[in-house]
């Protein structure tokens, strides 16, 4: 565990899925005394992360780069870098990437131990 205020992206702390990846800063496995998750989540070109929802926390996105659609409670917005959205906790929103090369969004939860429960009911942590 690195000491609060020290932090980055590392290999070990990376999820790859289908779809892309995602790789965590922040949380309060990785940096003791944290109060928020922060990571990097890479979509693939033509690929969605799937629907899902954080019961316990706010999330913020802000794109870095690339573009995509967000759904949030089944309304689409298009973001590109530079932008960014806030997603209530407890509302189902996913990604899909509509541009050619990856799109990289960092994320930002209120929570250091977010919960994420997928579409049908799949919980992570």
């Amino acid at each position: 565990m690195k000491p609060s205020g020290w932090f980055a992206p590392d290999v070990k702390n990376t999820t790859t899925t289908d779809w892309g990846s995602l790789a965590w800063m922040v949380n309060s496995r990785l940096v003791e005394g944290a109060e928020m998750t922060v990571g990097l989540v890479t979509i693939n070109a033509g690929y969605s992360n799937p629907p899902h929802v954080h019961p316990n926390c706010e999330e913020i996105v802000y794109i870095i780069s690339g573009r995509c659609d967000q759904f949030l409670a089944g309304e689409r917005s298009s973001l590109q870098v530079g932008q960014g959205l806030v997603i209530p906790r407890g509302v189902e929103h996913y990604s899909t990437n509509t541009g050619d090369e990856p799109l990289v969004v960092l994320v930002c939860y209120s929570s250091p131990n977010r919960e994420t429960i997928f579409a049908g009911g799949v919980s992570e942590y």
